[in-house]
């Protein structure tokens, strides 16, 4: 996209379009990753519209990543939920990657939560863990809020001293600890990939501060906040980082590890999404 008018055209019209073709627009938005359309199939649809068909949406590239927004209930709690993302590595701009994130703010979403897969580098982790996101760190070289600023989104310098709301992070704790779902919270940090990491790159990650690497969400986050929509992120652990012991892996790898915490992350999302709704 060349400029801000013609970024802002495109979330409008993409706002538009959805506006008039969805029978109810819910204030919680569920963003689905790598391996993770498992959990949209514990939504009840009430509606589905492929990301194709959505004018301005990015068209998505990776074979896991369904491409489709979905209305429907999770539990008992209205949710609207985009199954799949697309990412830099595809070739997007930040701002691209991004767009379906300005207009779940366009439609009045309050609430994000963000999933992704992601590799381990914290030693306490395995594959197939879930670790709550508390912070992350951006290694992109990118960021969707370059360029001029449009005021009516949200400010110039948007604050990130809590960019995943500890209000948020608390509940989903509580949650955990009631069903007994092992839950780790840690630091995130994004790169742009789509090449996995060498040994020297995962010590130096780790080194940083960061329990895990991935190469997205971070960008929507970004966009969120500065729209003012509460953000709760949940990391799936899909492959093992150890620089001393590193063994190759291949996307049916972290497929099959995604799935190991499909039902669990399906339990916690739907008892957290119930109790956000009703605080």
């Amino acid at each position: 996209m060349d400029s801000i008018q013609t970024h802002v055209e495109a979330v409008e019209g993409a706002t538009a379009f959805l506006k008039e073709r969805l029978a109810s627009i819910p204030e919680i938005a569920i963003i689905l990753g790598t391996g993770l359309d498992g959990v949209g199939e514990q939504i009840e649809v009430y509606q589905e519209i492929r990301n194709d068909d959505i004018p301005g949406f990015p068209k998505l590239t990776v074979q896991s990543h369904s491409g489709t927004l979905i209305v429907g209930k999770l539990g008992h709690v209205p949710v609207l939920a985009l199954n799949g993302r697309a990412h830099l590595y595809e070739g997007y701009s930040a701002k691209e990657v991004t767009l379906p994130v300005r207009v779940l703010g366009a439609l009045g979403v309050q609430t994000l939560i963000v999933s992704n897969a992601c590799g381990g580098m914290n030693p306490a982790y395995r594959a197939g863990d879930i670790m709550l996101i508390e912070d992350h760190i951006n290694l992109m070289g990118a960021n969707p809020l370059e360029g001029p600023n449009h005021a009516t989104w949200g400010p110039r310098f948007p604050d990130m001293s809590d960019p995943y709301a500890s209000s948020l992070r608390h509940i989903a704790r509580e949650v955990a600890q009631e069903e007994g779902i092992p839950l780790h919270e840690g630091v995130y940090v994004s790169v742009v990939g789509p090449n996995l990491e060498t040994r020297a790159e995962y010590r130096m990650l780790s080194t940083m501060g960061a329990d895990v690497v991935g190469m997205s969400t971070v960008p929507e986050v970004l966009v969120a906040r500065h729209m003012d929509i509460n953000v709760l992120g949940f990391s799936v652990i899909t492959d093992e980082c150890d620089p001393d012991n590193l063994a190759s892996i291949s996307i049916e790898d972290v497929l099959a590890a995604a799935e190991m915490a499909r039902e669990p992350l399906a339990r916690l999302m739907s008892r957290v999404v119930s109790r956000i709704h009703s605080s």
